[in-house]
């Protein structure tokens, strides 16, 4: 068992009353998550974020303020069974996109991303999105540590 925790950074852009959100493949089927990953040794947040979804989705996005922390513990959460190792503390920040820029699938993306999607807020609540426990907060929780949640 590890005892290493893991710091990822997540990206939230809106616009036009949608949210920008990655389709990936799972062993339950199709799902969605947040553009971003894994912060490396050395790196600040925001240089991650710019790195991870400039791999994801071939943009190098504006980082603008953090809204909130998400800690997940896999243990006390449904997928338990399949990963009962992983203890990440994700931060999202507010992020931008540069005038003109379109977000495609990235040079390096994710293993098992799909595609880049642009999402009407309206529908999160019935799409399986991660972190599932804020989807009817519209991703604005009403505090900045949110906890050990999925």
């Amino acid at each position: 068992m590890s005892n290493q925790i893991r710091n990822s950074v997540k990206a939230i852009i809106e616009q036009a009353g949608r949210v920008l959100l990655i389709r990936k493949r799972g062993n339950q089927g199709d799902y969605f998550v947040f553009p971003g990953g894994g912060q490396d040794k050395f790196e600040t947040m925001a240089d991650a974020l710019r790195r991870e979804c400039q791999e994801e989705i071939g943009v190098d996005v504006i980082v603008r303020d953090l809204r909130f922390v998400r800690e997940y513990v896999s243990r006390n959460h449904e997928f338990a069974d399949s990963d009962p190792t992983t203890h990440q503390v994700e931060f999202y920040f507010s992020c931008d996109l540069p005038e003109g820029s379109r977000p495609v699938n990235g040079p390096s993306m994710d293993r098992d991303q799909l595609s880049v999607e642009w999402i009407a807020i309206e529908e999160i609540a019935s799409l399986p999105v991660y972190p599932r426990s804020l989807r009817g907060e519209r991703f604005s929780p009403s505090k900045i540590y949110c906890g050990d949640i999925n």
